[in-house]
């Protein structure tokens, strides 16, 4: 990575799930990413909308980007991607680690999905392999493998910064959990490693914030700061200790109140299960299953 190297960086926040969306460019018209979008989805009722991503389309039509990659860092648990509404809009691929391949597996049968169910990313346009490189414009992002939350999270390395999905939270919250399927303790450890061991300046964006009261939400830290003051991970934490509390600490953890929505249609890169007789998609609650 070269230091002195950096994007322009627009984030946008959704205070419902507590996520932020990103579009990262080169100034104006220039060709641009988004990373980690949202659908707006209201459990009570099942209905969806879009104002979330409507400021994203607004802000790419107002600076004249061209938009080339819509990137997740991994199947979210906690919002619905709003990628196939922006793609519609705007144009673009969406894209996503390879590993996903492995989250369908898990919850095709889960949700008893069936053999039309396919579980090779083909809903994907595209699947980013580790330390693999796209390039939009004048600016490259290097793809980061970094399981743990789940196996398949994907950081994305472009320019100074990394953009670290779940791997990594501000540094008074902490880090993610890891009691979904296929999470592991041990292996988030392992790739916080691999983010902690980028130069002290780099700038880590978050996919999420859930601040403590005294203080809004923020978006943006470095390594050094991770690394001095973060409170599961900083430096002298051994792997041990870090897996003991997280184990402890998730185990008291509630469900997401929207994983099992997210889910089901974050496998199938943001699209709906196929319509059923009356022209109506459904979504399935397992009973007794999480």
């Amino acid at each position: 990575m070269n230091p002195k190297s950096s994007a322009d960086v627009k984030a946008f926040f959704d205070p419902e799930t507590w996520t932020f969306t990103y579009v990262v460019y080169a100034g104006k018209k220039s060709p641009c990413v988004v990373i980690d979008s949202v659908l707006n989805f209201d459990p009570k009722s099942g209905r969806t909308s879009t104002q979330s991503a409507d400021e994203v389309i607004s802000f790419i039509q107002g600076e004249q980007l061209q938009l080339t990659w819509i990137l997740e860092t991994h199947a979210h648990a906690d919002h619905l991607t709003a990628a196939p509404y922006i793609q519609d809009k705007l144009g673009g691929k969406i894209a996503i680690g390879d590993h996903i391949t492995n989250v369908q597996n898990v919850f095709k049968g889960v949700f008893n999905l069936g053999e039309q169910f396919a579980i090779d990313g083909s809903q994907f346009d595209y699947l980013l392999k580790d330390g693999e490189s796209l390039q939009f414009g004048a600016l490259s992002l290097k793809a980061l493998y970094v399981p743990g939350h789940t196996p398949a999270c994907m950081a994305y390395e472009i320019g100074d910064a990394l953009f670290v999905g779940d791997t990594l939270f501000m540094p008074d919250v902490g880090t993610a959990r890891c009691d979904f399927p296929g999470g592991s303790a041990q292996t988030l450890y392992r790739s916080i490693q691999k983010v902690l061991a980028y130069p002290d300046e780099t700038k880590l964006y978050m996919c999420h914030d859930y601040p403590p009261t005294d203080r809004p939400e923020a978006y943006c830290t470095t390594v050094g700061e991770e690394k001095k003051s973060n409170i599961h991970v900083h430096d002298g934490i051994s792997e041990a200790e870090f897996v003991q509390m997280r184990s402890q600490r998730d185990a008291t953890l509630d469900m997401p109140t929207l994983i099992l929505p997210s889910i089901q249609v974050n496998i199938r890169a943001g699209h709906f299960p196929e319509p059923e007789s009356n022209g109506k998609s459904y979504l399935k609650i397992p009973l007794n299953a999480l």
